[in-house]
């Protein structure tokens, strides 16, 4: 058998840390309308119909983990945008991803939009996992190595447990 992740090492994974800012619906749905252009907590309230309290506890957590950064709008000193950072930025392979997932197994589901490149109006391709020369790959083609190693157990003998 090949390298297994330890699962109980929950320091040495990102998805825990992934989990503790991104774990719950509402995060992610604002994330949402901040790369659909929201900057505002008004926007973002009427918008997505949360309460003005949770609204600001899930900002001000989206803030404190570096994903949305909180200035000053520069045409009224007076309020406050919400725009995404590098970081929140990255996290729109997730976001996508999820999506994807939820239109492919939502029960009764029905697009009335698709995201499209904007270059041509063409849909995007599904996201997927890529190896480093382009292949797709699928969960049977992964396997974990020592970091720093480059010994790994091969194809048939290490699968991912991701």
């Amino acid at each position: 058998m090949g390298i297994r992740e330890p699962l109980r090492e929950v320091a040495e994974c990102g998805l825990p840390h992934a989990l503790e800012v991104m774990g719950e619906r509402w995060s992610f749905l604002i994330l949402r309308a901040a790369f659909n252009g929201l900057v505002h907590f008004e926007e973002f309230s009427s918008e997505l119909g949360i309460a003005r309290n949770i609204l600001s506890n899930r900002l001000a957590k989206l803030v404190e983990h570096g994903v949305l950064a909180r200035e000053r709008c520069d045409a009224d000193k007076r309020k406050v945008e919400y725009r995404l950072t590098e970081k929140g930025v990255g996290l729109l392979p997730a976001m996508l991803s999820l999506r994807q997932w939820g239109e492919k197994y939502a029960d009764n589901f029905r697009a009335d939009l698709i995201l499209v490149d904007a270059r041509d109006g063409e849909p995007i391709a599904p996201i997927a996992i890529l190896s480093h020369d382009g292949r797709r790959l699928g969960w049977h083609d992964l396997a974990w190595r020592e970091a720093g190693s480059h010994e790994w157990c091969g194809h048939d003998t290490a699968k991912a447990r991701v």
